[in-house]
């Protein structure tokens, strides 16, 4: 299944822009150019960012009551159901994904997750009571006290290459519930996906310059987006050097930033639940090759049992199915580019300069000589303190480490300049919680784990700013207004 999305150009407040210059959208899996696409102008980016300020401040769309928004964004969310076949083609072949998850978790959970955003945001209140002391409203002689939540205004969406159209449901949809004009960029890496929600724009009727999706080969439209004074919020998923310089660029206008970065999570497993070690380690490496933020790439077990952790681990990897995305039984596709694919084997490297060991893989899989491939690896380590178990790698790379006790497997964990998520395994249920709650991290699964519009998601530390998803993610797209009223005295 590989049926492109068209047009290919950005779609600018309302309408597609013409005659800028093209970039090649390359195929993971093949080395090859996949298509081209035009690249949005600095006029585009300019006109984009007018238009969306134009349509907040008019009312067009803010104004709206919540149900008639709500009406449009599900017709929106009803014309991307209609694009199954170009969206699941357009984010396999551009991801290197493959086609069943490109299906199930972007496509369908992803269009799932708009929907229930929808029904989360209608459910809550928007304004409501402030819960002053009566004896303070009689001081003050006022009759109410109002707590009201309004939309930001202008919001710079920005989106990673791992999870295109996924991360584009997270954001745009809450941030148009609330009322506010979008611009969604993208990554260069990654774009066509996102042309599907100009094409759903329209056809549901959105309001020209409501929201704008603009594609560039580059950082220049981005930048525009995270400086310009017009525009109120940036809300960004990637990189942790990236979200750097994103806060810096923010500040100067001082926007509101919301930012998922990167993750090294580890998953620990209490001594009762090593037999669910080949399952956590083939869930970090399968579906994106390692390339996810809450990827649980560092996994910590009893040291006197790594040894038989190690074999079952290495097994479970050697019988991974790793080739093209469309094959039905590939289970890992290719990483991004040739620059990622280096990082993966720069990092295997450094781990053997520090004392680590490579169990399996460790290199490029036999029979796969064009595409981004690397094998699914798991390196044994000394130490927390080498350098694969410290960096995000951002590839199927999977360091063990062994841990004297519960104390230390806690220490260990914590020990990260990310806390973006966390795995804790135990037949004890209990035990495994309280563990759980003692780690510095923004999301822990016990035993299980949910993906939930009504669930947040968000990292400590270097791991981020704000929570997308969940009551906490709407509210990340709107401003607080406190209103107290009273009669003017006869």
């Amino acid at each position: 299944m590989t049926s492109l999305l068209a047009p290919r150009s950005s779609f600018v407040a309302g309408r597609w822009a013409e005659g800028g210059s093209t970039f090649a959208v390359e195929d993971p899996a093949e080395e090859s150019v996949l298509c081209e696409v035009e690249a949005a102008s600095a006029a585009d980016v300019d006109a984009a960012v007018a238009a969306a300020r134009r349509s907040f401040d008019s009312g067009i769309w803010a104004d709206r009551p919540a149900a008639e928004r709500a009406e449009v964004v599900r017709a929106f969310l009803a014309s991307l159901t209609g694009m199954r076949e170009e969206l699941v083609g357009s984010i396999s072949a551009e991801a290197g994904q493959p086609t069943w998850f490109a299906e199930m978790t972007q496509y369908g959970s992803g269009l799932d997750l708009g929907r229930r955003t929808v029904d989360l945001y209608l459910s809550m209140a928007h304004e409501e009571m402030n819960p002053v002391p009566v004896d303070e409203l009689i001081r003050g002689r006022v009759a109410l006290s109002v707590r009201r939540h309004e939309p930001v205004g202008v919001v710079s969406a920005i989106t990673p290459y791992n999870g295109a159209f996924i991360m584009a449901m997270q954001k745009v949809v809450p941030a148009l519930m609330a009322g506010n004009s979008v611009i969604l960029r993208p990554s260069p890496l990654t774009p066509l996906s996102s042309l599907a929600l100009g094409s759903a724009a329209e056809a549901a009727g959105l309001p020209a310059g409501v929201l704008s999706v603009l594609i560039e080969d580059g950082a220049a439209g981005a930048e525009v987006m995270t400086t310009d004074p017009r525009v109120d919020m940036v809300s960004f998923t990637g990189s942790t050097a990236v979200g750097r310089q994103i806060l810096a660029q923010a500040a100067a206008t001082v926007k509101h930033v919301a930012l998922e970065l990167g993750g090294k999570s580890a998953q620990i497993y209490l001594p009762d639940a090593l037999h669910r070690v080949a399952q956590g380690a083939a869930a970090v490496v399968a579906a994106t090759a390692g390339q996810a933020c809450v990827a649980a790439t560092r996994m910590l077990v009893p040291q006197e049992s790594k040894d038989d952790v190690l074999a079952a681990v290495a097994g479970a990897y050697g019988a991974l199915k790793v080739g093209p995305p469309t094959a039905p039984d590939t289970v890992l596709g290719p990483v991004i580019s040739a620059a990622q694919r280096t990082r993966c084997e720069r990092f295997v490297g450094l781990a053997e300069e520090h004392g680590g060991k490579v169990v399996v893989g460790g290199g490029r899989p036999a029979g796969l000589d064009r595409g981004y491939y690397v094998e699914p690896t798991v390196l044994d380590v000394p130490d927390n303190t080498n350098r694969a178990a410290q960096e995000e790698i951002f590839g199927p790379v999977l360091t063990v480490i062994g841990y004297r006790d519960l104390d230390d497997a806690v220490a260990m964990a914590n020990d990260s300049p990310y806390g973006l998520s966390g795995q804790v395994y135990s037949a004890d249920a209990a035990a495994a919680t309280a563990v759980a709650r003692r780690l510095r991290t923004g999301a822990v699964n016990v035993n299980t784990s949910v993906f939930s519009a009504y669930a947040p998601s968000g990292g400590y530390k270097h791991s981020g700013l704000g929570r997308e998803r969940g009551p906490d993610g709407i509210r990340a797209f709107q401003e607080v207004k406190h209103m107290s009223i009273g009669e003017l005295p006869r």
